[in-house]
């Protein structure tokens, strides 16, 4: 799968029916990080989870390498970064974006707080990162 460089945010959300239409809710702290703001038009692509956890796996499988159209995670294993944590994941997790929305997920953290991590493991869409220092 190709992800634009273009791509704002990503988030999980259920789609629920209103009357004559569906609804895709976005996350208020979309809002709030200014990645997007109302009232303004954007191009929404759906991805079906288990779509995508197949498309992974088959990836990951075939000699361990990514396709080369496909752009590359933001972070790498090891790198240390400086992330706000912005949300909070169904896990209980915090959740930091770093460039085109590219999601680091660091245990233990609570959302506003501004911490150093070293990521210790990518995938193609998501990093776990690892707190070296809180309270930046």
């Amino acid at each position: 799968m190709q992800i634009s460089d273009k791509l704002l945010c990503l988030f999980n959300a259920e789609l629920t029916e209103t009357d004559d239409s569906y609804v895709v809710e976005i996350p208020e702290s979309e809002i709030e990080t200014g990645s997007l703001e109302p009232d303004e038009t954007y191009r929404v692509a759906l991805i079906s989870r288990e779509a995508t956890e197949t498309e992974t796996n088959e990836t990951n499988s075939s000699r361990g390498r990514r396709p080369s159209t496909e752009p590359q995670p933001p972070v790498e294993e090891g790198e240390i970064r400086y992330v706000e944590i912005e949300d909070i994941g169904k896990q209980g997790d915090g959740i930091a974006r770093v460039e085109r929305g590219y999601v680091i997920i660091v245990p233990g953290t609570e959302i506003g707080e501004q911490v150093k991590v070293e990521v210790s493991q990518v995938k193609s869409n998501f990093a776990v990162g690892e707190v070296i220092e809180e309270g930046l």
